[in-house]
């Protein structure tokens, strides 16, 4: 399962298109809370949520889900790419990072690494020597 997060509807659309396009089963979700209110700890696949959204952030989401034990690979999306916000997803424990508008088959590829890595038993190390694990 992969498990979109963004708070544009037609980003989340196209998203969830492209994911079914290689069979894999896709959820979207307009926001972290309404995630939140769909996965626990024994939720498995990956999740893909933008870093600025109203409310909840993507890197909000994601200490929120390890607080909560749940520890899908997580790829998060920005349109507004710093410096502090590659370092914050990286101690949020993001196994990758992308700036929008993503290329389609470098996410692709980044979703199957990452649900590789989570049908294996484990949630995968994040990539880079500074990420953090899921506890």
């Amino acid at each position: 399962m992969v498990y979109l997060v963004d708070d544009d509807a037609s980003v989340r659309r196209a998203a969830a298109r492209l994911v079914r396009s290689t069979g894999l089963e896709a959820r979207a979700f307009a926001s972290g809370e309404e995630l939140l209110a769909e996965v626990g700890p024994d939720s498995r696949g990956c999740l893909v949520a933008d870093v600025k959204m109203p409310g909840m952030g993507g890197l909000e989401l994601l200490v929120e889900l390890r607080a909560r034990g749940v520890c899908l690979p997580a790829i998060v999306v920005t349109a507004f790419d710093t410096d502090q916000t590659r370092a914050q997803a990286r101690q949020a424990g993001a196994v990758e990072y992308f700036r929008k508008p993503v290329d389609g088959h470098a996410l692709l590829d980044a979703i199957r690494w990452a649900l590789d890595r989570d049908t294996d038993g484990a949630a995968p190390q994040p990539r880079g020597p500074e990420s953090g694990d899921c506890p």
